[in-house]
């Protein structure tokens, strides 16, 4: 498994394109796409089913590039970083806020 600088649950702000200076929480990350609460709404149209029965529009969080968001660490947008510190079982890769050096995770 790769180790990636932006998670699930991290917070983070949108630093490129239309919704540029938005904060938001990250819900899910993959293929280096990231879906941010509340950012990038789209308008999809759906079928009736058995969750929606009526169908209709819908509006949600499309994916934006992981190299357009930063973290927010204590209220500020920092890089990440990757650091390795002993841990019981030897050495253990962690990320650091590069700004404060602190250990995020």
């Amino acid at each position: 498994m790769a180790t990636t600088k932006i998670k699930k649950g991290d917070n983070v702000k949108v630093i490129a394109g239309k919704d540029k200076g938005k904060e938001g929480k990250v819900l899910e990350v993959r293929n280096g796409k990231v879906i941010v609460e509340g950012v990038n709404m789209i308008s999809k149209h759906t079928k009736p089913n058995q969750a929606n029965p009526k169908g209709g529009i819908v509006r949600q969080e499309a994916p934006i590039d992981a190299s357009n968001v930063m973290y927010v660490h204590k209220g500020k947008v920092t890089r990440v970083g990757f650091k390795f510190v002993e841990g019981k079982n030897g050495l253990k890769k962690v990320r650091i806020a590069k700004s404060t050096g602190e250990v995020i995770d």
